[in-house]
């Protein structure tokens, strides 16, 4: 699951942004109305975590201009604003739920489960990718009728890079969105990991599909379909 996480107070969004990654979901975070609703119209999100009071564009205008743009991805308001009209403004805007803050962990962590497991029971949770196949449910790939047996880390490089499929990831971000791991220029722990994919992924089949952009990143190229 891919969450985008808008909140301005940075120390709480790096305290979520953390936390979420360790129950092992994948995260991008916005500090500001604006990059959040240009994040969400340039990435595919299963769940936006959305604050009120933003700077440039607040949470109450995120939410019109996603509806408005048809980004129909679910988003929980997570607000200091308790006012029973600030909460139905928001859920009649689209939001599915409502956490104030202060807010306690275990509680949020429930909610997107929720959200979840609704999101699962809507729509189907196998992409493909030519006839490369991942079941995100089962954390299960296949290519052709192969099925490639994945570590954990080569797992979710392929499902960052699968749900941003046709789309150039750097290094950066591939290590920021699949792994809790900050950039450091001089690594070399994506190529090695990618080097590990193409040889479970593209050898002995004709398309390879994982691709090497110089200068630029890495993406896996080829005709998407959700199943």
């Amino acid at each position: 699951m891919k969450i985008l996480i808008v909140e301005d107070e940075r120390k709480l969004a790096g305290y979520m942004e953390k936390g979420l990654k360790q129950a092992g979901y994948l995260t991008t975070v916005c500090h500001d109305g604006a990059a959040a609703l240009e994040q969400a119209a340039i990435e595919e999100f299963d769940l936006i975590l959305l604050d009120l009071m933003l700077p440039s564009t607040n949470g109450f205008e995120v939410l019109k201009n996603l509806r408005a743009f048809n980004i129909n991805v679910p988003v929980i308001i997570v607000s200091a604003l308790s006012d029973t009209r600030q909460i139905v403004e928001g859920l009649d805007l689209g939001a599915v739920d409502y956490i104030k803050k202060p807010f306690d962990w275990e509680e949020l962590l429930a909610r997107i489960r929720t959200v979840q497991r609704i999101a699962g029971n809507t729509k189907n949770s196998t992409l493909m990718i030519d006839d490369l196949c991942i079941d995100f449910a089962a954390r299960k790939v296949l290519r052709g009728d192969k099925e490639i047996n994945l570590t954990t880390k080569e797992y979710l490089l392929l499902e960052c890079l699968a749900k941003n499929a046709n789309r150039v990831l750097s290094k950066n971000q591939l290590l920021e969105n699949a792994w809790e791991m900050n950039f450091d220029p001089e690594s070399n722990i994506i190529e090695v990991y990618m080097h590990q994919l193409r040889k479970k992924i593209d050898k002995d089949f004709d398309n390879p599909i994982i691709k090497t952009v110089v200068g630029a990143g890495y993406m896996l190229k080829g005709d998407k379909k959700s199943m």
